[in-house]
Formats: C-alpha cells, structure tokens, sequence
C-alpha cells in the first residue's frame, strides 16, 4: 500500500472505516454485519463505534463487543462474555475462553433480536460498572 493510500485510510473516522468494510463485503455477510451493527446500536445509546484489529469495535468504558467477518459466519465477540448472564442461550462460540464469549452467526441464522440487545446492553451496564469479571 502506497504512503498516500495508507494515510488516507488513517483518516477515516471509525465509523467510515465500518461503512466501508460493510460495502466491501458485497455478499450476505455484509448484510448480516450491517444489520448486526444496527442492533448493537440500537441496544445502547452509550455505545460508540471504534475501528480496531482492523474490525468493528463498539465500546462503551472500555471494549464491549466486537464484530469478526469469516467465511462460514460472522461473529459478534463479547469481551467479557463469560461473566454474562446467558438466559436465551445466544452465546455459540469460544465458550471455553476465560472471558470473552461469542455469537457466530450463518447465513440463514435466526436472531432473535431482543434477546440480542438485552445481552448487549447487560455488556455495557457491565463495563459501566467498571466491573473486570
């Protein structure tokens, strides 16, 4: 990448750095991971957006949730997942981790929205909280 083209990419904001990541994926996960970005905002108004790792990052008192984009799915990353209460049962992924935890979606995943937010909305009021796990 030219230096021009590198400092260019530098000063896009995080939320360009987003919409352009979600226009570069001209297939399904695109439209997963715009939705998905839609209903973590919508979860809370203290959320806001960072670009990190090259990824969608949203963070509210230090990292909340993360949005990865794979072949198979995308993933939303609960930083600290494991000390979450899971009632509806979203969390798929990295259940083995000591405290992240995540939600992979597929192509024809079904999300049941509410219980989407309520989760994330409990990650935030956790890193409000300032609680470590």
């Amino acid at each position: 990448m030219t230096q021009q083209l590198l400092e260019a990419r530098q000063s896009l904001a995080p939320a360009q750095e987003i919409d352009k990541f979600i226009k570069d994926l001209t297939d399904w996960r695109g439209k997963l991971l715009a939705r998905l970005r839609k209903l973590v905002l919508e979860a809370s108004p203290d959320l806001t957006e960072d670009w990190k790792w090259e990824t969608p990052v949203w963070v509210c008192k230090g990292n909340v949730v993360a949005g990865g984009v794979f072949k198979e799915h995308v993933k939303l990353n609960f930083f600290k997942g494991a000390s979450l209460k899971d009632s509806k049962k979203l969390f798929n992924a990295g259940l083995e981790a000591k405290t992240s935890r995540g939600v992979d979606f597929a192509e024809d995943s079904k999300i049941d929205e509410a219980a989407l937010k309520e989760l994330i909305l409990q990650a935030v009021e956790f890193n409000k909280a300032g609680k470590k796990k």
